[in-house]
């Protein structure tokens, strides 16, 4: 899974990079910034009931010349496409997110992604309010601007990503051969359109910033960075446009629907 030649090119004029010159660490680290820098996390289709899709040549569409963001299946589907498309080997690991409380039943409800260099890296855009660089995909410490992140082992042969305090998503498991299309298109379903589904019910978004990320759950902003968290409530359908036009850079094209969307939600109303 690859873009063309149009397509990267377009991609990489939309998070500010050139062609690296040379395919090692440092050009991978630039562009995971420079993604992160530049697209939102928004889980916005399955709050909605909009459509989404798996396919890479569907978050391009929507991501870049759409000017919308995306969830972890669209961050790292577009970024790991771009990445194989650059000449980077990449493999789309079939990940779970806290597996640990879950069970097995969460296996697919992530798409992460190994990028082999020197040794094999992690390369994850996709949590939304975790890494802001990739790491190597090994156990031990990570520190990133000033938050505390790890990788360990789980008892039973995965590898875990462990969030730093703040993070919502506590732990990622992942192994680093395990690829299943198959269980990720499933989960992608079940996330989009079931009442259980995290997203279907909460509006949830996340912005990363020179120091942190910004957040938004339903009503409530919040401004986090490694030393504490600001938090601030949305109070009006107006106020919600210029938070995701100015801070989220998204191009919502009815978002009083959304905020009568959040509202339904705060009432308690069903989807």
């Amino acid at each position: 899974m690859a873009l063309s030649a149009g397509q990267l090119d377009a991609y990489l004029a939309r998070i500010g990079c050139d062609v690296p010159v040379s395919l090692d660490f440092q050009a991978l680290a630039t562009l995971h910034r420079a993604h992160l820098m530049h697209f939102t996390w928004e889980a916005l289709d399955a709050f909605m009931g909009w459509p989404s899709s798996l396919a890479p040549d569907a978050a391009f569409a929507k991501m870049v010349e759409g000017r919308r963001g995306g969830w972890c299946y669209e961050m790292n589907g577009l970024f790991g496409a771009a990445l194989a498309a650059l000449g980077f080997r990449v493999t789309r690991l079939c990940g779970c997110v806290d597996r640990g409380k879950l069970g097995d039943m969460a296996i697919g409800n992530h798409l992460t992604l190994r990028v082999d260099l020197d040794r094999p890296y992690l390369a994850e855009v996709g949590v939304a309010d975790a890494l802001i660089e990739p790491v190597p995909l090994a156990v031990g410490p990570i520190r990133q601007r000033g938050f505390d992140f790890s990788i360990g082992a789980t008892d039973d042969g995965w590898m875990r990503l462990h969030n730093h305090a703040y993070g919502v998503a506590r732990t990622v498991d992942f192994r680093p051969e395990h690829g299943d299309e198959g269980a990720l298109a499933a989960m992608q379903g079940w996330l989009m359109q079931d009442a259980a589904s995290p997203f279907t019910n909460a509006l949830a978004m996340f912005r990363h910033v020179e120091n942190g990320y910004l957040s938004l759950q339903n009503d409530g902003l919040r401004r986090v960075t490694a030393t504490g968290i600001d938090e601030q409530r949305i109070t009006s359908a107006d106020h919600l446009a210029d938070i995701l036009a100015t801070l989220f850079a998204l191009d919502i094209a009815r978002p009083g629907e959304v905020w009568e969307r959040v509202r339904a939600v705060g009432r308690g109303e069903a989807a």
